[in-house]
């Protein structure tokens, strides 16, 4: 779906068109119950009063946990100002953002980020390690924040930061819409992505309650122009919950961080030249107890660098990447090489069919979310062949911007896997496992 540009003019769509249209009444609901904590996300201070005030007051209301993250301090609401200077307007609007917050019901005041207002799109990565060092194991969070096509560009760049965040956690996500009721055409609204959260009248009471403590934004900063009232009666109308519904978005979440990473650099972790990335991919070789394997898969391949120096000692080689530009690399290298094939793919989902007698996991799964390295070691356990092996390769320090690391991914991984560990080499700063039956390492008297 295309954005439209995004403008405060005008009256809009009125709100009781999109209160009359007929798919809003067969909306499917939100259920909270599943969550133990909800995770907002704001782009700026009001933003979550707007779209989420109902969840956030029914969530508190029903002993959820309730953390709101406000990205910026929104100082360039009134750029034209002649009467509030951006700071002064910084301060006022993080006041009006704790008073909405305990309106809504939670005492814990918003995690205030102070990210440059109008630009976040220039801090969305940082904004994404933030929400995940703030959310961390998500199996149980909610993360709500703004919709990735609300027309507002720091929007956008909050819900996108958050939608890779909901992927590097495990979090549920859904997305609150904001502008997009003031220029979105109900018959082109995306209603199959669209839930209802029905509130109750003390939450609608309380919602009501926090958009008022936003004077910045409802009500004019002096008579002078640029002082104009931001938020008029016409947009309001969307917010009041006359019917008790807050309609939310439900999209996968897509965290594209490590495919832009490949599309600037040709190789990110110059793999080819520095030792340290040839002696790991040797260590890896040298751990394999076989000279030779049938069926293999690489999980994670990246540029295709470790995938050639395994291909010669399979007889078929499946190398699997999530990223377009780094897959794109790994297939000319890789081309020439007899029995590989390049499979774009994320995992778990898109775990590719077949037995395996061997399954590579190198510099990968720190990448994935607590669920998903849960659900890689159920896929690895159906695809490993009865007498195969699964050889783990990780670095053994932080990994700024995701939840895991490698050796506590490796543990989740290895709780959940039968297999015994046959061999293990550790050095400062990596880790090779493999996983075997007993009898697969090779007979030194042979």
């Amino acid at each position: 779906m295309v954005s439209a540009a995004f403008t405060h003019a005008g009256a809009g769509t009125p709100a009781a068109r999109w209160r009359a249209h007929p798919a809003r009444a067969a909306l499917p609901p939100l259920d909270l119950t599943a969550h133990a904590r909800v995770v907002v996300v704001a782009a700026h201070p009001d933003d979550e009063s707007l779209g989420a005030g109902g969840l956030t007051a029914l969530a508190h209301r029903t002993g959820i946990a309730v953390t709101l993250v406000v990205a910026t301090a929104g100082e360039h609401s009134h750029p034209r100002s002649p009467t509030t200077a951006p700071a002064e307007l910084a301060r006022r609007r993080g006041e009006e953002s704790r008073a909405a917050w305990r309106a809504l019901g939670p005492t814990e005041d918003p995690l205030l980020l102070g990210l440059e207002d109008g630009d976040l799109a220039a801090h969305q990565d940082d904004l994404t390690t933030r929400l995940v060092r703030e959310v961390g194991d998500g199996r149980r969070t909610l993360l709500v924040a703004p919709w990735r096509h609300d027309g507002h560009p720091d929007h956008e760049a909050a819900g996108r930061a958050a939608a890779a965040a909901a992927r590097r956690t495990g979090a549920d996500l859904v997305e609150y819409p904001v502008w997009f009721w003031h220029w979105g055409d109900p018959d082109a609204a995306p209603w199959n992505d669209l839930v209802a959260l029905r509130l109750e009248p003390e939450d609608v009471v309380r919602k009501a309650r926090a958009i008022a403590s936003h004077r910045t934004q409802v009500a004019p900063l002096s008579p002078a122009p640029g002082d104009e009232t931001l938020l008029g009666p016409d947009l309001l109308a969307h917010f009041a919950a006359e019917d008790h519904l807050e309609l939310l978005v439900r999209q996968p979440a897509v965290d594209d961080a490590l495919d832009r990473e490949h599309a600037e650099h040709e190789e990110p972790w110059d793999v080819d030249r520095r030792w340290y990335e040839r002696r790991k991919r040797d260590l890896v070789l040298a751990a394999l107890p076989r000279e030779r394997f049938g069926a293999a898969l690489e999980v994670g391949c990246s540029t295709g660098a470790l995938a050639a120096a395994l291909a010669p000692r399979c007889d078929a080689l499946v190398a699997l990447d999530s990223s377009p530009a780094a897959l794109a690399r790994a297939e000319a290298r890789l081309r020439d090489l007899d029995g590989v094939r390049t499979v774009l793919a994320d995992v778990p989902a898109g775990w590719p069919q077949g037995r395996f007698d061997l399954v590579v996991l190198s510099e990968v799964l720190y990448f994935l979310s607590p669920r998903d390295v849960e659900a890689v070691a159920d896929r690895v356990a159906a695809a490993v062949a009865e007498d195969g092996v699964v050889v783990l390769c990780h670095w053994r320090h932080d990994v700024d911007g995701w939840v895991l690391d490698g050796p506590g991914a490796q543990r989740l991984l290895l709780e959940r896997l039968t297999l015994p560990v046959a061999a293990r080499y550790v050095d400062r700063d990596v880790e090779v496992v493999v996983l075997a039956a007993p009898g697969t390492m090779p007979d030194p008297t042979a």
